[in-house]
């Protein structure tokens, strides 16, 4: 009798052994990228970036009033090597805004909201046309950081009803351009 006691402890654990050694979880990893021909690599965390202006008010947009809300947006750039290109430009892309979707300063917003538009400047304060280059900007070698900020307007000579509430969104693609 002990001895089928001893046996059956024995196989009890060994299945415990067993159930230890269990697969308890996997997956995996996805590399990707793209090698590009430029004299400064895009730092990971700039090249697909959200932003949130939050709540806006509908009061402020009135008339194309300004959220006062800013966002702040980098492109760093990382391992510049300047010997043979020292300047760079950047162009933004996106669906032109204000009242009829044309006006190219302005970014248009998508979703259930109306009645405003994304403006954006350089790191100088300038205004952002889209399609159109940016100041261009000196680099050092090494790491550099370009700064841009974006707001929310309203469109001229809206009124408080032609703002529409709800959610929205937006965006702009970028490309660079050495010199």
């Amino acid at each position: 009798m002990k001895l089928t006691n001893i046996a059956l402890a024995t196989v009890l654990s060994l299945g415990m052994v067993s159930l230890a050694n269990a697969d308890a979880g996997s997956g995996k990893v996805n590399f990707e990228g793209k090698i590009i021909d430029a004299p400064c690599s895009i730092a990971p965390e700039s090249i697909d970036q959200t932003k949130s202006f939050g709540q806006v008010a509908n009061v402020e947009l009135v008339n194309g009033g300004k959220s006062t809300n800013v966002v702040n947006f980098d492109i760093k750039l990382q391992g510049c090597d300047i010997s043979s290109k020292n300047k760079v430009q950047v162009t933004f892309a996106g669906p032109n805004g204000g009242a009829t979707g044309t006006t190219n300063t302005l970014l248009a917003i998508t979703g259930a909201a109306k009645g405003a538009s994304i403006a954006m400047f350089d790191g100088s304060n300038q205004p952002i046309t889209l399609g159109t280059a940016t100041t261009v900007q000196n680099l050092i070698a090494g790491n550099n950081t370009l700064s841009f900020t974006a707001f929310l307007q309203g469109h001229a000579g809206t009124t408080l009803t032609d703002i529409v509430e709800g959610d929205f969104t937006s965006t702009t693609n970028f490309t660079m351009a050495y010199n």
